[in-house]
């Protein structure tokens, strides 16, 4: 499985196409194809970024009518970068898609139909679950600390523990994010990575000629934590696009640092 580039209505987007994800409405963002001016260009849909409501809230409007996604069933949470996974349903669905996201998590899961899930990036790894059998979704955002934490596998575990879901069922997409290309960092995300995967970690670490700097993928960290969950390594599909690399279509939170927008990733059942 892959992840590409799609665009519908002028508003671009990353996506799984294969026929599997059919049943889940799903995409990751981009910054572009929005109404929000500098230093928000233009498809800002971070609520507590300062952008004006008014424009966050068409801005969703747009992501989710190319997405397929409803942006009046919303869920959205407020990112505390922790390994807290929640479930949800159509009562914690926001009144308002302009309206910031209110729980405390960096995953959400539910199985009903009808409720979109949603998380936010800007440069940190978001991650979009779906097992088409059992019809169950989860999304999680992935900063480092998450990734050490293995909160990818604490997701697709709580779809098999709470939810019945086979883990051989579940597919992956691992979005846009930052790559070991620009990912520099020192010791203390290395060891992070080796407490929570062990000897797993080491393909994921790339020591710089820098004294006590690192290079580090996030994404292939991610993707081996699903493994070890149980999924299988076909179904994890990971995109490529690196969010420091191409600040056309992304924002970099290492790059700008706050002056900017947000991404956000959604997925919903239909």
């Amino acid at each position: 499985m892959e992840i590409v580039r799609q665009e519908r209505h002028g508003v671009p987007f990353y996506a799984c196409p294969h026929p599997a994800w059919a049943g889940a409405a799903h995409g990751f963002s981009t910054r572009q194809g929005g109404v929000s001016p500098i230093p928000w260009d233009s498809l800002n849909l971070g609520a507590s970024r300062g952008d004006c409501l008014e424009r966050v809230g068409e801005n969703f409007r747009r992501a989710c009518a190319a997405m397929g996604t409803d942006p009046q069933a919303l869920v959205k949470n407020q990112q505390v970068h922790s390994d807290i996974i929640r479930p949800v349903g159509r009562g914690d669905i926001l009144a308002d898609p302009s309206i910031p996201g209110a729980i405390e998590a960096d995953g959400l899961i539910t199985d009903e139909p009808g409720v979109c899930l949603t998380i936010f990036s800007g440069d940190c790894i978001p991650i979009l679950l779906c097992d088409p059998v059992r019809r169950c979704i989860a999304a999680a955002h992935a900063g480092w600390r998450g990734t050490a934490a293995g909160i990818a596998a604490w997701a697709a575990e709580a779809m098999v523990r709470d939810y019945g879901c086979a883990p051989e069922h579940i597919l992956a997409a691992i979005g846009p994010g930052i790559g070991p290309c620009c990912f520099e960092t020192h010791s203390d995300v290395p060891d992070g990575l080796r407490t929570g995967l062990g000897e797993d970690a080491a393909p994921f670490i790339r020591p710089l000629s820098k004294p006590g700097k690192y290079s580090v993928d996030l994404k292939g960290a991610n993707a081996r934590w699903l493994e070890r969950a149980g999924l299988r390594r076909e179904h994890i599909a990971v995109c490529p696009a690196c969010t420091a690399c191409d600040r056309g279509d992304f924002w970099s939170h290492r790059a700008q640092g706050n002056a900017r927008g947000s991404m956000a990733a959604m997925i919903q059942l239909l």
